[in-house]
């Protein structure tokens, strides 16, 4: 068998370089590098994380630890149980619940639920603006969380007198959210003032 000849490569028409064709390579090669600028990232140093730190930062949220619970102790110590921040009231700002509760040595003693927000100053301590759940209405805190701008808890609590300390017997799901100027319970009325 027999191969046909390979076609004399000088007689193509497209071989021939001419001024159409280095004016259709330019024009090509020249609209490359124009698509290639307009997708490059933009300056150094620019990034979403340097953009988000020129914005202005909300305050931090108030810390527990150093503010003036409405909490009677007989003299004794409390403690923050737990705590947990958000905004709360949509100004931007963080705000601290904290669960405060006095320190016991046995049994269960009851939670007090607090909203606190940042004292007046750059030093100043938290300062307590809604009580959620007052010690006197003998409940305890098991869970705690923020959620969408509103406060959600698990309250344990007991059914009588009769039912031991140690032994909740009740236990209640319950939320708080910021309307009207209030903390307004789900299914309740306003919670009461600091």
């Amino acid at each position: 068998m027999q191969l046909p000849a390979a076609p004399d490569l000088t007689d193509l028409a497209h071989t021939h370089a001419g001024p159409m064709h280095w004016l259709a390579t330019a024009t090509a090669t020249a609209a490359v590098v124009a698509l290639a600028g307009l997708l490059q990232p933009g300056p150094a140093g620019t990034t979403a994380a340097a953009t988000a730190a020129a914005a202005p930062r909300p305050a931090a949220a108030p810390e527990a630890a150093g503010a003036a619970y409405p909490l009677e102790c007989g003299g004794g110590p409390h403690t923050v149980a737990k705590r947990v921040s958000g905004d709360l009231d949509g100004d931007g700002n963080p705000e601290t619940v904290a669960v405060v509760h006095c320190e016991a040595g046995s049994g269960t003693p009851p939670s007090g639920v607090y909203v606190l927000t940042r004292g007046k100053g750059t030093d100043a301590p938290a300062r307590v603006v809604a009580t959620l759940v007052a010690p006197d209405q003998h409940r305890s805190v098991t869970e705690l969380a923020v959620r969408d701008g509103a406060v959600l808890a698990t309250l344990l609590g007991y059914s009588s007198l009769d039912v031991p300390r140690c032994c909740p017997d009740e236990k209640e799901q319950v939320s708080w959210r910021w309307k009207g100027g209030a903390f307004v319970r789900a299914g309740q009325d306003e919670a009461r003032g600091a």
